[in-house]
């Protein structure tokens, strides 16, 4: 009797760890069928804005691309400032605008920066709280008091300024004529809307603002370029043992089955690296991973081959288990594929008959969410067209579709393992890596205030 409940309670147990991992697979089939959301970044910057300036001390030009001052600068807070139409749009790695001094007037006193929504337009750019500029007159830069600090270069008529914020590093930057005269830290208090900021102060000063709408005098992109080149040098000074790459791909390969290109990786290394054990460093047992390697290679190759009922039929032979409940998550995606396969070689026929059989009994079961009904529905909806593989519903026909297929039954296998404890054989740990690395990336955009490009993993391993 008690042998008995015990057998009970260990097949309860892959049950509800067999449900578990069918669903996490099935909904990773129903994430690859849509498209990774884009982000969209906000209005850029294009025109200054005439509604929003001081007007009495200042004329904007009909392109709202130029400035003049046309007071006579009786007093220090005749000052003509305007901002652009739009703040500066935060999620990018850079912004960056530039003006052009067609005149410096009778005392040069021209400022660019950037200040907030609610700043005064009777004050240069770095006056007051939640601003900085650079100025022109005496080349200082001022953020936020009456005060500037020794900055760069003065500049006057026929010079080419500019001001950019480096979401990365969180600094304000400046150029003139092409070179960077310097930067400075962003304070988080600047964290809210900023817009780019320019200011005339004597008599005759004037200049053309570029937005982007003509090639800058900076080279942006290559600002670009160095820049991220600056962030991988910094995750290279990094020190980490020689062999620890080698153990995190050694456990990949072991985890996902593929022997054959384990024991050449093996043979490679053995002159070269002293091998290291990742499993046994974290306190688990190799085994865990080395379980079955041999069935799970051959098994994924059937399936990555097409070869689903050959697939099949070796788990009813080895691995029983997985195929009792014909009603599985498991089951279902070989079904799936299966049908898929048909759709591949054009058998038709084959699929609609196919479909009727063993895909009709997985719609309609409540307690799958609905993940079943979708995924049938995208598999029935490939017959409709002549050309599948170019529909909406081609991300069925894909390579990649038949390893997800592949990974889920990988690690069905891996928790019929009775040593295995847990759902560690959900991912790898190279894929465990790179989620910390995705979660510490977008804690990183959070403490900056959600500002700076969106983190896309597969173009950081490009």
């Amino acid at each position: 009797m008690n042998s008995s409940n015990g057998n009970n309670g260990n097949n309860n147990s892959f049950d509800r760890l067999s449900q578990d991992l069918g669903l996490h697979f099935l909904e990773l089939v129903r994430i690859g069928s849509s498209k990774a959301p884009v982000e969209i970044d906000d209005a850029a910057p294009n025109e200054l804005n005439t509604i929003n300036s001081s007007a009495g001390f200042l004329v904007v030009a009909p392109d709202k691309l130029s400035v003049k001052y046309t007071g006579v600068n009786l007093h220090g807070h005749d000052v003509g400032v305007v901002q652009a139409n739009n703040p500066v749009p935060v999620k990018r790695l850079v912004y960056y605008f530039e003006i052009y001094v067609k005149d410096a007037g009778v005392k040069g006193q021209i400022a660019i920066g950037f200040t907030s929504e609610g700043f005064k337009m009777r004050r240069q750019p770095g006056w007051e709280v939640n601003s900085c500029g650079y100025h022109g007159d005496d080349g200082l830069l001022y953020r936020g008091q009456g005060k500037g600090d020794a900055f760069g270069p003065t500049y006057t008529t026929g010079d080419t300024v500019g001001g950019g914020i480096n979401f990365g590093s969180q600094e304000f930057f400046f150029t003139k004529n092409g070179a960077i005269v310097g930067t400075v830290s962003k304070e988080k208090e600047m964290n809210r809307c900023l817009f780019p900021t320019i200011s005339v102060h004597s008599q005759n000063e004037e200049v053309h603002v570029n937005f982007g709408q003509r090639k800058f005098a900076f080279d942006l992109k290559e600002y670009e370029a160095q820049e991220r080149l600056n962030q991988q040098m910094t995750i290279e000074k990094t020190s980490l043992p020689p062999n620890i790459s080698y153990g995190i791909i050694r456990a990949y390969l072991l985890h996902y089955g593929y022997e054959d290109t384990l024991n050449s990786f093996d043979l490679a290394s053995k002159s070269t690296i002293p091998p290291i054990c990742i499993a046994q460093e974290n306190g688990f047992d190799d085994q865990d991973i080395m379980y079955a390697l041999n069935q799970r290679k051959t098994i994924r190759q059937l399936i990555r081959n097409g070869e689903i009922d050959a697939a099949m039929n070796k788990l009813r032979d080895w691995f029983p288990q997985i195929v009792q409940d014909d009603k599985s998550a498991a089951c279902f995606l070989l079904h799936c594929q299966k049908f898929v396969e048909f759709i591949r070689v054009g058998a038709l026929e084959e699929a609609v008959k196919h479909g009727r059989i063993e895909l009709a009994k997985f719609l309609g079961l409540p307690e799958k969410d609905n993940l079943f009904d979708a995924l049938v529905m995208d598999c029935v909806a490939l017959l409709a067209y002549e050309c599948p593989q170019e529909s909406c519903f081609g991300y069925l026909l894909q390579e990649s579709h038949r390893d997800v297929v592949a990974d889920t039954v990988n690690a069905m296998i891996l928790s019929t393992n009775p040593k295995m404890k847990d759902v560690r054989c959900l991912q790898s740990y190279l894929e465990r890596l790179l989620r910390q690395l995705t979660a510490c990336c977008l804690e990183r955009r959070l403490a900056n205030g959600g500002q700076g490009e969106a983190f896309h993993l597969c173009r950081l391993l490009n």
